[in-house]
């Protein structure tokens, strides 16, 4: 039987994605080296999985993850427009030399395809929206160059190696076992736990900015269609759900769905964060045959349930 491989498997998206092919019955292997990612992600399939801890910038370790795997789903690297900016080295390290090293060894060792976790945040501020794939990308952050990297490290070892790539361009995904902890967390799991914990919600600039926020379930089937694909190899493909809500229409709603009505306080913008941004899926639902199935509102629901079942069984200690 052929072996999956998820790099960043003890991760928020990574962590789904092992949990869903360990429901179908794959062989799943984890590389993780957990300086974001936590065992407790990976609790429910603890048993079920082999889980490597090393670093994508290893020859060695990728080598031993890589043995007897055909299909990778590249998630690990090292996220955060922010923290890229604090430490561009890093970024570019784990990112686009960690990629790099990915993809020679799987080439080397027989690996049928990779599916490469890209970024919205490629196009930063190039005018056109919606997002759609034939715009020239305009990277605003450390962050932001390595994941257009990534993806351009992905095509050419398709046309130049022979190697089978797909590259996914996340918008803003949420939903259960997000971090909202991290100095970089994300806004949704950072505005529950502020409402959870009766904190005001910090908003960096007006909250007029936009999002196409993306639930982890729809991610989860991008995933699986762009390892099946016989038309997208080579191509990267937007994924989200083609709608576009503000910072404020999030904190509105959050409020409604868990009624209480969030104290907001504002901060200056911050640097390398585009305006707006909306992704056009027609590519990945042509090529890929994706099309999303959770939307904002029943997203934010399910994630507000887990986090507030989280928070009571923890006794209100904390997330």
């Amino acid at each position: 039987m052929s072996a999956y491989l998820v790099t960043g498997g003890a991760g928020f998206i990574g962590s789904h994605l092992v949990r869903t092919l360990v429901g179908q019955g794959k062989t799943v292997k984890v590389l993780d080296n957990f300086s974001t990612g936590k065992e407790s992600n990976l609790e429910s399939v603890s048993g079920s999985v082999e889980v490597i801890r090393g670093d994508v910038r290893s020859s060695e370790e990728v080598e031993r993850a890589l043995s007897g795997v055909s299909y990778v789903f590249h998630q690990a690297a090292v996220g955060s427009v922010p923290r890229s900016i604090a430490d561009p080295f890093d970024t570019q390290t784990a990112n686009v030399n960690g990629t790099l090293n990915l993809l020679w060894k799987s080439r080397e060792m027989g690996v049928r395809r990779v599916v490469i976790a890209g970024s919205s945040s490629v196009y930063g501020d190039t005018p056109g929206m919606p997002r759609v794939e034939t715009l020239i990308p305009s990277p605003l952050s450390p962050y932001a160059l390595s994941k257009l990297s990534q993806e351009l490290m992905g095509k050419i070892f398709t046309k130049t190696y022979g190697l089978e790539t797909v590259t996914l361009r996340y918008f803003n995904i949420f939903g259960p076992y997000q971090d909202p902890n991290s100095e970089y967390a994300a806004v949704i799991p950072r505005f529950i736990k502020a409402i959870l914990t009766g904190q005001p919600i910090t908003v960096y600039g007006s909250g007029e900015q936009s999002r196409d926020f993306t639930f982890i379930d729809n991610v989860v089937s991008a995933n699986l269609l762009a390892m099946e694909t016989t038309q997208g190899v080579g191509e990267a493909c937007n994924v989200g759900c083609g709608d576009s809500y503000s910072i404020l229409d999030l904190i509105r709603t959050l409020s409604e769905i868990m009624g209480v009505r969030a104290e907001v306080s504002h901060l200056p913008p911050r640097a390398g964060d585009p305006m707006a941004s909306q992704a056009d899926i027609s590519k990945a639902r042509a090529l890929l045959g994706y099309s999303p199935k959770v939307f904002f509102r029943e997203g934010l629901e399910q994630t507000v349930a887990w986090f507030t079942g989280k928070f009571r069984a923890a006794g209100q200690n904390g997330l």
